[in-house]
């Protein structure tokens, strides 16, 4: 098995086009051989903000094996159509080192895979559905910790990701070791605290988070290869 991740930059003038595959993409999505799981996602303005960027979205897929991934971004229509009208798609091959939660009821990415060296590339993506009453504080706490993640020692690469604007959102960092993003995680205070208000207060209905080992990746983000020195 193996989880993708793309990240497609529109083309000018295809805000639009791209907006409405987040509805008309599914069907065919769903018939794709192979395809075990997958969403297709907004993302935030300025990287985390709560206003959607229409010129990016994220594509989070869980395939049966590398083949059946390889045959969807070698040749199915649907991306040959994204590809003719992105500026830039960067995609990741990732395998879960660590998953616990659910997402719409299941954990896609409960399948082994080998643990790495923790000097290599990892990538960590969390993903909640946030109580409406509860959408308030979360975004006055998350979304500003959430954004300093991007100027973390060690991080390459951060975005704010979500199904639906404000309420069923996901943050996805790349970092160049599994050391750099624990450093991060157990020493920032601000994020410590975060965590420990999303349990005291009950902030969302459905969490998941997964960290993954980075196979490979390829196309640009922002003009550049995340994880080029």
């Amino acid at each position: 098995m193996l989880t993708t991740l793309s990240i497609l930059s529109l083309l000018p003038g295809q805000k639009r086009w791209g907006l409405a595959q987040m509805g008309t993409a599914q069907r065919p999505l769903q018939k794709v051989p192979g395809l075990r799981f997958q969403k297709l996602l907004g993302s935030g303005a300025g990287g985390f903000g709560a206003l959607p960027n229409l010129h990016r979205y994220g594509f989070m897929a869980v395939w049966e094996s590398e083949a059946a991934a390889e045959q969807f971004f070698a040749s199915h229509p649907l991306w040959l159509d994204y590809r003719q009208r992105t500026r830039e798609i960067w995609t990741a091959r990732l395998a879960p080192l660590k998953s616990h939660g659910l997402w719409d009821g299941v954990n896609p990415f409960d399948y082994a895979t080998e643990k790495p060296a923790d000097d290599v590339p990892v990538a960590v993506l969390t993903r909640a559905s946030i109580a409406w009453l509860k959408a308030p504080r979360f975004w006055r706490y998350v979304a500003p910790t959430s954004a300093t993640v991007a100027d973390a020692p060690g991080v390459r690469a951060a975005i704010g990701l979500g199904e639906l604007p404000v309420v069923r959102q996901a943050t996805f960092s790349l970092w160049e070791s599994a050391r750099a993003m624990q450093d991060y995680a157990y020493r920032s205070e601000t994020h410590k605290e975060v965590i420990r208000l999303t349990r005291s207060e009950k902030w969302y209905s459905e969490e998941l988070f997964a960290r993954f080992r980075v196979l490979g990746t390829e196309g640009t983000l922002d003009g550049r290869d995340p994880l080029a020195r």
